[in-house]
Order: structure tokens, then sequence, then C-alpha cells
């Protein structure tokens, strides 16, 4: 409960102190739940409820108050990168956000409340934490935007397969790919947040209630327009990294046809010498080749000459260009 005078909320009375704005349910327990729905007559919602998909149950304004939630992204210990639903209840007295992950946007907040005088009521600290999690999804976009640009010149300038060894080509493609489909998923879960950001600033700034104050109004049109022009930046890298997969996808196709063409090549030379093995290995007695003397030589050159004409007339024709 932040700018509360005690740091034990059981120690809070059946009424809120007017100046606690904000109060951050982490995991809540049900004791938890029910101090909160209690003091403020609200009801909280569960995690079930949160990670509702359609906008009926992300969207809601019941008897004076905002019921909101939207996806945002948290991360584990390794590194890897989750959506995880965050809800917003928000009225004339106070914010309440309902949480199921450590996120760092609130942190930030939570840091600035204690001195920032303009937090001054629960919609002044909900319109902060969407302009964080505009901040922060601008940030994401920016660095995927400098590596789908590095993977990009990797690819199309032959980084990936000006190699002479066909196996360590296959393996920087696979790699690529695989780096296509990583970059693909994490765009994927900004668009999500940044989605789910404008969507419930743009019902909260047409809600009409006396107490969204015109200036609340007027960030939260900030914030819509800034995520309509990261919507924008967004689709430009989605776009570009259909690109790079459709290119990958084409290396890839061409290195399998190289690969068909030697295959077709080393078949192809094959026949030449098979065929007067196959002759000269009847050994039938009036074969007149039998008695010579240089038969045997004659025939040694004659197999070699059969496998080294067709490779010369495919180096003629650009075959291993």
């Amino acid at each position: 409960m932040y700018r509360s005078q005690s740091d034990d909320w059981r120690s809070a009375g059946p009424e809120l102190a007017p100046e606690i704005i904000w109060i951050d349910l982490v995991t809540p327990s049900a004791e938890e739940k029910q101090f909160v729905e209690r003091v403020l007559k609200i009801r909280v919602p569960s995690e079930d409820a949160l990670s509702e998909i359609e906008a009926s149950s992300r969207l809601i304004f019941d008897h004076g108050l905002l019921y909101l939630s939207s996806p945002a992204v948290r991360q584990d210990e390794d590194g890897e990168a989750y959506l995880t639903s965050v809800g917003f209840i928000i009225g004339p007295r106070a914010l309440v956000t309902v949480r199921f992950s450590q996120l760092s946007i609130f942190d930030n907040v939570a840091q600035r409340i204690t001195s920032d005088d303009s937090l001054q009521n629960g919609m002044s600290v909900f319109t902060s934490l969407l302009e964080e999690m505009v901040d922060r999804g601008a940030d994401v976009l920016e660095h995927l935007g400098a590596t789908i640009d590095d993977l990009s010149r990797a690819i199309f300038r032959g980084g990936l397969i000006r190699t002479k060894r066909p196996v360590r080509s296959s393996r920087r493609l696979r790699e690529a790919l695989e780096n296509v489909g990583v970059l693909a998923e994490r765009l994927a879960k900004a668009r999500d947040v940044l989605l789910g950001v404008g969507r419930i600033a743009t019902f909260a700034g047409d809600v009409a209630s006396e107490w969204i104050v015109p200036a609340a109004r007027t960030r939260l049109k900030a914030v819509s327009k800034d995520v309509a022009s990261l919507s924008d930046y967004e689709t430009r890298l989605s776009d570009k990294i259909q690109l790079l997969l459709d290119a990958v996808l084409g290396f890839i196709n061409i290195q399998q046809n190289d690969l068909f063409k030697i295959l077709t090549i080393v078949s192809v030379v094959g026949v030449p010498p098979t065929i007067l093995v196959g002759v000269w290995g009847m050994n039938f007695k009036n074969m007149p080749e039998l008695n010579w003397t240089l038969g045997y030589p004659l025939a040694c050159l004659a197999v070699i000459a059969s496998g080294l004409l067709p490779l010369f007339w495919f180096k003629r024709q650009g075959w291993f260009d």
C-alpha cells in the first residue's frame, strides 16, 4: 500500500487511509484479497479472469469503477520472456493492481511514488504505469530492430553461405532460421503488450466519469498515440522478419538444389564406366580384345576417359560454379 504510514496492512482499520493511492497485489493470498475488497468495496479478479482474451472481460466500467487487464512481459532467471496478465482496478479513491509475477515497470513506479508529487491519485499512477510499459515496449522494439538488421546483413551479404564446407553452411542456415523464429516470437509478445496497453488507455480515456480529470485524459491520449506509432514500427519489423524467413528458406532450397545437382553429376559420370566394364567383363571366348597385348591398359584408359569426359562437359556448362 503506497503512501501508507504503516508497513503492515493488517494494522489498517476498517477504512482505507486517505493518503493511500495505490495498492499493489502481487500473487495475493485469500486474506489479502478479502481485505482489499472490504475496504474499497470492489471485487479482485483471479488469475484466470485476468487471462480472458475477449474485450468484454478486459474492459469493464461498473458502478463508477474501471476493471481493466492487459498482458505484460516477465523474464525468468534464464532470461526467457513470457506473457503474464496484469489487472487494474481504478476508482476515485485508489488504484489496485493485481499481478502474479515480478515486473520491473511496477518497481520503477513504486520508487517514484515516494518522491514524485505529480502522482497525486490512483489515475495518475495508472497512467504512469502505462507510460512505463510503452517505454519498455519501445526499448524492446529498438533492440529487436537492431538484431534484425544484423541478421539481415549476415543473410543478404553472403555471410551464411560463403564457405567451402557445405556442412558449415547448413549449420549457419539452420541457426539463422532458429534466430528468425526467436525474433518473431519476441515481436509477437511485444505486439500483444502494445495492443493491450493501447486498448485499455483508449477505453479509460473515453469513460465519462467526473474523477477522471482532463490532465489524465490528455496523458492517456498521448499513450494511445505512442502505441499507434510503435504499432506501425512493429508492423515494419514484422514484414522484415517475414522477408528474412523467405530469404533463409530460399537459400536452403538453393543449397538443396546444389546438392541434388552434385548427386546427378556423380550418377551420370558413373554410367559410362559401368557400361564399359559390363561389356568387357562378360569374358566371351571370341572377344578380340581378350587376345590384345595392350587390351587391358586400353580398357582402363577407356574407363577413365568415359568418366572424365562427362566431368569436362559439366565444367564447360558451368554446373560447378
